[in-house]
């Protein structure tokens, strides 16, 4: 049976161990960042249909990296609001350069870094 997880903060490093090669995080930004892209665009023309293509831009590429790199169940399954504000935090951590510290503290072995 799978570990219940009963706040956030006891979710992310479990989370992060769940994306813990470099190339599943990476598919991870592609569809975050093509998220972040969609959403901008269809607010700046006013294309709002445009955002029916979020959960699959989101969606496409962190499943990719589950299923085929990862060869794990995403967290989504299990815990879908918590995964969404995962994904943006790690998203926002990398591109800020301080993800390297979080994946220390969740015990993510160093050959798969790429931070």
């Amino acid at each position: 049976m799978a570990r219940l997880h009963t706040s956030f903060a006891a979710f992310w490093p479990f989370y992060l161990r769940e994306h813990s090669k470099a190339s599943t995080r990476a598919l991870h930004y592609v569809g975050t960042s093509l998220v972040v892209a969609v959403a901008i665009g269809a607010a700046l023309t006013g294309r709002w249909a445009w955002l029916v293509a979020l959960p699959l831009a989101g969606y496409f590429f962190a499943w990719v990296a589950h299923f085929g790199i990862e060869k794990n169940r995403p967290a989504t399954f299990t815990y879908p609001l918590w995964s969404l504000a995962a994904d943006f935090r790690m998203w926002a951590l990398w591109l800020t350069g301080r993800l390297g510290p979080e994946l220390d503290r969740a015990g993510v072995v160093p050959e798969n870094r790429s931070d």
